[in-house]
């Protein structure tokens, strides 16, 4: 039986466990230039009556809800983003940087403090759970979305290089995008270790994520030719060949210059 995630100690009742608190300026950069140029994103935060974002377990410092909120508002001008923290000391942290009622700090979990946010981005906080308490966590988030919102959910390393989400709205999963710096993988497979929880244990034979990620160094290998390009070069080569293979490829070439792909959860769900 998965293990209710517990409920940290409190007035506040906030649903969830902290962190480890990691964090660096542009660690979630790619993140927040994917959401940016996603249309699904910009039509959620275009058709809201009340366009609130919030950023779930920002870590020890505000810096990446900062920048998410500077980005976001170039889709939008009048975005709310609310940053939330399980560890008072986080958010006391970040209240100088606050500027009411555009940019707010609260302490809040998996509960969303009450809010009803249209977009919700969850990054490096569900990698302490297990698998079966990942996906009640993604239950709980995803009913507390305003009609209509997105969870934005995933993993990514300490500077930002490697990283890898999934996209759901209140039906579940709808997308996974892996995005990296090309320049830095030996191969397609090296995003592995930064799977989102309800892939990384499933990256082994007879997985739908495994046979990606195979797919995809096949691809890199065949794509060798394109390295003398530059490792971006390679990378486009690599994603054309693969949506050519028949992988159901949702994104184009203008994001795969960006080291990014994104497919249909169907082509790596569990």
């Amino acid at each position: 039986m998965a293990r209710t995630p517990r409920l940290a100690a409190g007035r506040a009742r906030a649903l969830g466990s902290p962190t480890r608190g990691t964090t660096n300026p542009n660690r979630l950069r790619r993140i927040d230039r994917w959401m940016v140029g996603s249309p699904e994103v910009r039509a959620a935060l275009m058709a809201a009556a009340d366009p609130l974002v919030v950023d779930l377990g920002y870590g020890a410092t505000p810096i990446t809800t900062v920048e998410m909120a500077a980005r976001l508002r170039t889709v939008r001008a009048d975005v709310r983003v609310l940053g939330l923290e399980i560890d008072p000391e986080r958010v006391a942290a970040a209240l100088p940087v606050a500027d009411p009622p555009a940019l707010e700090f609260r302490r809040g979990g998996f509960e969303l403090a009450g809010t009803r946010p249209v977009l919700l981005r969850a990054f490096n906080v569900l990698r302490q759970y297990t698998e079966e308490e990942s996906a009640a966590s993604w239950a709980t988030m995803l009913a507390r979305l305003a009609p209509g919102g997105l969870l934005v959910e995933g993993t990514c390393d300490e500077i930002g290089r490697r990283c890898s989400w999934v996209t759901l709205d209140a039906s579940g999963p709808r997308t996974f995008t892996l995005s990296c710096l090309p320049s830095g993988i030996e191969r397609p497979s090296d995003l592995a270790e930064r799977l989102p929880k309800a892939l990384i244990h499933r990256n082994v034979p007879g997985e739908r994520v495994h046979d990606l990620l195979a797919a995809l160094d096949g691809c890199w290998a065949t794509a060798s030719s394109f390295a003398p390009f530059g490792p971006r070069a390679r990378w486009v080569e690599t994603i054309r060949a693969f949506a050519a293979s028949g992988w159901p490829v949702l994104d184009n070439r203008r994001r795969w210059r960006l080291g990014e792909v994104t497919v249909d959860w169907s082509a790596v769900a569990p």
